[in-house]
């Protein structure tokens, strides 16, 4: 049975990403900190009994390496991050700690225990700056200027796991992920506005958009982007490349807003506030290199996508 460690295993993508490797017959390792994901999202995973292992830690800490010693994953998906772009804004040195640093530790306790190949999640939204041209293709990222410390912190790692496979041998698979969306998207945090407006609604209360509403995102379901994870892992699926995770549909805040009040049976306007600092404009994710290089495209229709959160929440 081959063992998969899974850091930010308690997270909203990590968690459904365990109960996938899971299934499919895998040993999964998860680590996380519990700063943002939480224990509740791993119950699926937690009744696969020793097929699962759970370790309440940060990646940053000195005693990675020795876990890692012990269990000798064969592939690490690495989707512990600070994952906030208000968060960078206000504090660029912890987003560097965790996003930099944490990657750096990651990679060299995978590489002295062998493992086989990191799949990294990167950020569609935030690699590659304003974009000129939609959907944004994957050699954008060549001169692109993130304009948030989460940006760039994701592309520094691409370096960093460039390096690694070249000197160390540890092969790497990037994800660029579009916004991603789904059951158990935390609705009381700062990112994931499908939840956040979800969870408003169906407790009465009228949600903000941030900025004019006319902003756009690429909105990719979470068992979608787990596929992708999945498909990533396979040996020389995506080697040593960095690939976009997406629909290639930009999609507004508004829009967002008005499919998801339907769905919630809301009836009100939003209010509005101001835009956040460091959030870039407009965003569609080419998806054609994860044809070609995963074999992966995306099925579900953002409907019932929007659909499915918001019963989750009911």
């Amino acid at each position: 049975m081959s063992t998969y460690l899974v850091t930010g295993a308690a997270g909203f993508i990590g968690s459904h990403l365990a109960d996938r490797l899971l299934a499919e017959g895998k040993r999964v390792v998860g680590v996380d900190d519990l700063s943002a994901g939480r224990i509740a999202n791993l119950a699926e995973a937690r009744s696969y009994g020793r097929q699962f292992t759970f370790y309440h830690m940060d990646i940053r800490t000195p005693g990675l390496g020795d876990l890692f010693e012990r269990v000798r994953p064969e592939v690490v998906m690495h989707l512990a991050a600070q994952a906030s772009v208000p968060a960078s804004m206000s504090d660029p040195a912890l987003d560097a700690s965790v996003n930099v640093m944490g990657l750096l530790n990651v990679l060299e306790a995978a590489a002295a225990a062998g493992a086989r190949k990191v799949v990294f999640a990167s950020s569609g939204g935030t690699l590659y700056g304003e974009p000129r041209k939609l959907p944004v293709k994957e050699r954008s990222r060549r001169g692109s200027r993130p304009v948030s410390p989460y940006g760039i912190s994701k592309k520094v790692a691409e370096d960093y796991l460039s390096l690694y496979r070249r000197a160390r041998g540890l092969d790497f698979t990037a994800l660029a992920l579009g916004n991603v969306y789904g059951p158990r998207q935390d609705p009381t945090g700062e990112a994931g506005v499908v939840a956040i407006f979800a969870a408003r609604m169906l407790s009465g209360r009228t949600p903000s958009i941030l900025g004019d509403g006319e902003q756009t995102r690429d909105y990719v379901f979470v068992d979608d982007t787990v596929h992708a994870f999945s498909l990533a892992a396979v040996a020389e699926r995506g080697s040593g490349l960095l690939i976009n995770v997406g629909t290639s549909v930009e999609t507004s805040v508004t829009k967002i807003y008005r499919q998801v009040a339907r769905a919630a049976g809301f009836h009100r306007d939003p209010h509005f506030g101001p835009p956040r600092p460091g959030d870039i404009r407009r965003m569609a994710l080419d998806v054609e290199l994860a044809a070609k290089e995963l074999a992966w495209k995306p099925w579900t229709v953002l409907r019932e996508g929007l659909e499915a959160t918001v019963e989750s929440l009911r």
